[in-house]
């Protein structure tokens, strides 16, 4: 899938109905007609078909025509329209990633080791405790901060669980690197806060790397 071409799909995706849809009829492993597919997400016909097509535009689901099972033979009436996923691709792309963010910390990073001296190690932590107090600083709140960046928080009896990692890609290929990137990210959010009741904790078995605990 080309750069352009992905961009267009996760732009499309980004619209509350349209991502919905795609999630119904990605989920649902078959063909889904229109009707099926407003009565599950709730719209009227007509957005339904609406948002389809826009989504067929966009390459994220293909469309065809098939008549249900039940209507057969002569006199049964013309196919419906049907849609499905067209590409495994961009279902790794919801939710958001956020590549551009560590790119832009590993090169900064890279820059205050060839600038200052300092091992690549350190700089990446630096570079990234600096642009976590900044994010942290904007919003507030660790779980506003955390949700503009594509970690989806969600609140539990321990702390605040991770529910994706924004690195997702880059922490398979190289995790050593992004996970310490990550954790430096983290602690930089809390400290950006200003939020003493959280800590970053490892999160071996998570969708992220890490958490933050509460305590």
């Amino acid at each position: 899938m080309a750069g352009e071409d992905a961009l267009r799909a996760v732009a499309a995706l980004g619209e509350e109905r349209r991502r919905a849809l795609f999630e119904f009829v990605r989920g649902a492993g078959r063909p889904v007609g229109r009707d099926e597919a407003a009565e599950a997400t709730g719209m009227s016909r007509a957005a339904a078909s609406a948002h389809l097509d826009r989504l067929v535009d966009d390459g994220v689901l293909a469309h065809g025509f098939s008549k249900p099972p039940e209507r057969s033979g002569p006199g049964s009436g013309r196919p419906s329209k049907v849609y499905w996923a067209a590409l495994d691709e961009v279902s790794a792309s919801v939710p958001p990633r956020s590549y551009d963010l560590a790119g832009s910390i590993l090169a900064e990073a890279a820059q205050r080791a060839i600038s200052g001296g300092s091992s690549i190690a350190e700089a990446i932590r630096a570079a990234a405790l600096d642009r976590g107090r900044l994010l942290g600083g904007d919003h507030g709140r660790p779980e506003d901060a955390l949700e503009s960046v594509g970690y989806e928080p969600v609140a539990d009896e321990g702390g605040i669980r991770l529910g994706s990692c924004p690195f997702h890609r880059l922490s398979r290929e190289c995790p050593d690197v992004v996970c310490a990137l990550n954790g430096a990210l983290l602690q930089g959010v809390l400290e950006g806060c200003g939020d003493h009741a959280h800590r970053v904790e490892a999160e071996p078995d998570g969708e992220c790397c890490a958490r933050l605990a509460r305590g």
